[in-house]
C-alpha cells in the first residue's frame, strides 16, 4: 500500500474524548530514549500513556537514567531461534495480562514484535515505528499502521495490508532536539582532552540479523586502535553476557588502560559527542553519530537498510566491510568538538510522529472525521 500523504491526514478534523491510553511497548535499549520525548508530548496532549519494557540489553537502567516509569514485562531468550520465538509468544501473554486491565485504544512501539502479538490477540490497533526494513517480522500479523523515515522507499515496505506513514529525517532526530552536551564527560572518565576518543559498540551478536564477519571486523579494529600511542578505547557491551566476553578477550588492553568499559550506564549521546570517531556493529549508534556530525564508521555485515544507505550517501557514514577497510578508511584522529552539531538534522521528526499518532487514534473515533 503507497504511503499516505503525512499533511492531509494529519489536518483531518477529528474529535477526542477524554482519558483515552495509549499503550507503548519499549523492547530494546535505544527505544527508550527515542520514545521519552512522545511519551511528554503524548501526556501534554492530554493522553494517558501505558509504558512496558522488555528486561533486556541495558532497557531497565535507562529508564531509571531518563527517569522514564514503566513496568518490566518479560526478558531476552538468547540466540536461539526457537527459543526466541517461544520468548515472544510467552511475552506476550504476560503484556496481554498486564494491558488488559488499561483497555488502551492504541498500542505503539518501535518494531517490537511482543506488542504486536498482543494487540492481535486483544484487538489494539497497532503503529509500528521501524528505520529498518530488513527486521524479522511476525508471520501472518500485521500492524493496521506503518511508520517510517521517508527515505525509506515504498517498495521496500513488504507489510501488505498496513497503511504507511513517514516521517522527516532520521528515527534519531527525535531525541537529539533536546540533547544537552555534558562538557565536563571526558574529565570525569579520566580521558585526556589530547586522546582520540573511539567510542565502539560491538555488534549485536544475539540478533537475528547479524553476520559473524562483524565480529572479526571489530577485533581487526581494536588491535589497530591498541597500537595506536594517542588513543582510549571506550568500548559498550550491549549487555552482561557480551561484557564478560569482551573482559576476558581484552583483558590485556583493559588492564593497560587503553580500552575502557564504563562501570555504570552513561549518556550514550555524550559519549559519542565527545568522541573524536564512533564504530558500531548496530545502527542507532552510527545514526546518532551521522545525525550529530561525528566521524562514524559502520562495521554492521547484516542487509544494509535504507536509512543507513541515504547517510552513506550523504558522506555522513563510512561502510567498513573489509579487513582492509578496517586499515585504509578508518581515520583516528582528533576533531574539535566545536565542529559538531549538538542537535539532529531534522527538528520536524517528533512533532510529525506525535501529530500521525494522535490522528490515527482520533480517526477512530465514529464520526469525528
Amino acid at each position: 500500500m503507497p504511503a499516505i500523504d503525512a499533511e492531509e491526514f494529519r489536518t483531518t478534523k477529528t474529535m477526542r474524548p477524554p482519558e483515552q491510553t495509549i499503550w507503548i511497548d519499549l523492547d530494546n535499549s535505544p527505544h527508550v530514549p527515542f520514545f521519552r520525548p512522545i511519551i511528554e508530548e503524548l501526556e501534554k496532549k492530554g493522553y494517558k500513556v501505558l509504558v512496558t519494557a522488555r528486561d533486556a540489553y541495558q532497557v531497565r537502567e535507562l529508564l531509571s537514567f531518563y527517569g522514564v516509569s514503566g513496568k518490566m514485562v518479560g526478558k531476552h531468550h538468547g540466540r536461539n531461534k526457537i527459543l526466541k520465538g517461544l520468548g515472544t509468544c510467552w511475552r506476550a501473554l504476560e503484556l496481554s495480562a498486564v494491558v488488559r486491565k488499561e483497555k488502551p485504544a492504541l498500542s505503539v512501539s518501535h518494531g517490537s514484535r511482543g506488542c504486536l502479538l498482543t494487540s492481535a490477540l486483544l484487538g489494539i490497533p497497532n503503529v509500528m515505528l521501524t528505520d529498518y526494513e530488513f527486521v524479522a517480522k511476525v508471520p501472518t500479523i500485521r500492524p493496521a499502521w506503518i511508520m517510517v523515515p521517508s527515505v525509506v522507499p515504498d517498495e521496500n515496505l513488504s507489510l501488505h495490508g498496513s497503511r504507511v506513514l513517514k516521517y522527516p529525517g532520521i528515527k534519531e532526530d527525535v531525541y537529539l532536539s533536546r540533547f544537552r552536551p555534558d562538557q565536563q564527560l571526558r574529565k570525569r572518565l579520566g580521558i585526556s582532552p589530547n586522546d582520540v576518543l573511539i567510542t565502539v559498540r560491538p555488534p549485536a551478536t544475539e540478533a537475528h540479523y547479524h553476520n559473524p564477519e562483524a565480529e572479526k571486523l571489530l577485533t581487526e579494529a581494536l588491535n589497530l586502535f591498541l597500537r595506536n600511542p594517542e588513543a582510549r578505547i571506550l568500548l559498550l557491551p550491549r549487555n552482561k553476557r557480551q561484557e564478560t566476553e569482551l573482559r576476558s578477550a581484552w583483558s590485556d588492553g583493559l588492564a593497560s588502560g587503553k580500552l575502557l568499559i564504563p562501570d555504570h550506564v552513561e549518556d550514550g549521546l555524550n559519549l559519542i559527542w565527545n568522541s573524536d570517531l564512533v564504530i558500531s556493529g548496530g545502527g542507532t549508534m552510527n545514526r546518532e553519530a551521522a545525525a550529530m556530525g561525528v566521524p562514524v564508521y559502520s562495521i554492521f555485515r547484516g542487509k544494509i537498510g535504507a536509512v543507513d544507505r541515504y547517510l552513506a550517501q550523504e558522506g555522513c557514514l563510512v561502510m567498513v566491510e573489509t579487513i582492509e577497510d578496517v586499515r585504509t578508511k578508518i581515520k583516528a584522529v582528533r576533531r574539535p568538538i566545536s565542529a559538531q552539531r549538538s542537535t539532529g538534522r531534522n527538528v520536524g521528526a517528533l512533532e510529525t510522529i506525535v501529530d500521525n499518532i494522535v490522528h490515527i487514534l482520533e480517526a477512530q473515533i465514529p464520526g469525528a472525521a
